[in-house]
C-alpha cells in the first residue's frame, strides 16, 4: 500500500466491496476531524432504499476489517448511513445518474454573477455541469468550481 494514500483512498475500496456484498453501493467516504475527534463517515445506498440493518451490517464488517488491517492508527468513530433524499453528488457518475432531477449547486467562484443555483440537472459533459432554472435560464458551471451539489427533492 502506498503510504501517501489518504484514509479515504485506502478505506473506500474495502468499504465498497463490503457494501456490494450487502447489496448496497458505497456512495461516499470521508474522514474528518470534528469537534476534536476523528470520524470515518460512509454513505451507502441501494435502489430500494437503505435500512438500518444494511448500515449495521456494513459497519460491523468494516469495523472488523479495519481493526485487522490497522489502517487508522488512532481512535476514530465509524458512521455508516444513507445519503438521504437530498444526497450529495460527488462523482461524474452521480451527475449522469441524476440527470433530469432537481439539484442545488454552490460554487467556489461566481458563474455569471451567481454562486448558488437551483434547477434541473441537464447533463455533465466535458467537465461542465448544465443546469436549467425554473425560469428556463440555462447555466453552464465548470465542475472544478462546484463546491457542493445535492439533490433537491420537491414534495
Amino acid at each position: 500500500m502506498i503510504a501517501t494514500q489518504s484514509v479515504e483512498e485506502r478505506v473506500a475500496p474495502l468499504a465498497a466491496r463490503i457494501a456490494a456484498r450487502e447489496g448496497c453501493e458505497l456512495v461516499h467516504c470521508e474522514y474528518v476531524n470534528h469537534a476534536g475527534g476523528w470520524i470515518l463517515r460512509l454513505y451507502i445506498d441501494r435502489l430500494d432504499g437503505v435500512t438500518i440493518d444494511d448500515c449495521s451490517a456494513v459497519s460491523r464488517q468494516l469495523s472488523t476489517l479495519l481493526d485487522v488491517e490497522d489502517i487508522i492508527p488512532h481512535a476514530y468513530r465509524l458512521e455508516v448511513s444513507s445519503p438521504g433524499l437530498d444526497r450529495p453528488l460527488h462523482s461524474a457518475a452521480d451527475y449522469q445518474r441524476y440527470a433530469g432531477e432537481r439539484i442545488k449547486i454552490k460554487t467556489t467562484a461566481a458563474v455569471r454573477g451567481r454562486r448558488r443555483f437551483t434547477g434541473t440537472l441537464e447533463k455533465l459533459e466535458d467537465g461542465v455541469v448544465t443546469v436549467t432554472d425554473e425560469g428556463g435560464q440555462r447555466f453552464e458551471i465548470p465542475l472544478d468550481r462546484v463546491r457542493s451539489a445535492r439533490l433537491d427533492p420537491q414534495f
